[in-house]
């Protein structure tokens, strides 16, 4: 009789443990990661791939970032991703002016947020990368500025004033957009020059 040689079951207990860990991290913050990068790309199959890849990084660093805050790490990895692409093609157009539409049409329910949302985008669109990136991290996701100094490589002064040329020229394009022209014009005092 032959002899039967032993069969070594080998231990997956931390590999499957740590995909595990890995696939809850990606439900539960999946979303909010492609809502941060169509923010940041302003398209959204540009926003799943550059997502994807995010997440594919985060997951070759997982052992190391997992202890620590792996939504900050994913994040970051977001922001350099799109900081690599952007400098590959050295020339951005989030959406092309002829494709968003000049006007919505009524009679749906949700026109307000869709025109609400058009005037957004378009306002974003005239942002430079980097101003689009800090309002996106500062006001869309709510961090902090020194956490988004911290995931940009700059200061907390250089936040503050990205933020404030950004939203100075936010404002800007939100006031000159049409239908904010459209707006009733403000009365005047008799004798108070307009």
């Amino acid at each position: 009789m032959d002899a039967v040689e032993p069969v070594i079951l080998v231990d997956d207990a931390p590999h499957t443990t740590h995909d595990a860990e890995f696939t809850a991290f990606v439900r539960a913050h999946q979303a909010d990661l492609l809502r941060t990068a169509w923010l940041l790309v302003g398209d959204a199959h540009r926003a799943e791939e550059l997502t994807q890849n995010a997440l594919v990084r985060t997951y070759g660093a997982w052992r190391r970032v997992r202890d620590g805050d792996p939504l900050a790490y994913a994040r970051r990895v977001l922001v350099n991703l799109r900081t690599d692409s952007w400098r590959r093609r050295r020339r951005e157009l989030l959406v092309e002016p002829d494709r968003l539409a000049h006007e919505v049409r009524p009679g749906r329910a949700d026109d307000d947020r869709l025109a609400d949302r058009d005037l957004v985008v378009r306002a974003l669109s005239t942002l430079t990368r980097r101003q689009r990136t800090v309002l996106v991290l500062r006001h869309f996701l709510g961090l902090p500025e020194a956490e988004v100094a911290d995931e940009l490589g700059v200061s907390v002064g250089t936040v503050k004033a990205t933020t404030a040329r950004a939203i100075a020229k936010l404002r800007a394009e939100l006031v000159a957009e049409p239908s904010a022209a459209a707006a009733p014009p403000s009365r005047t005092r008799t004798g108070d020059t307009p």
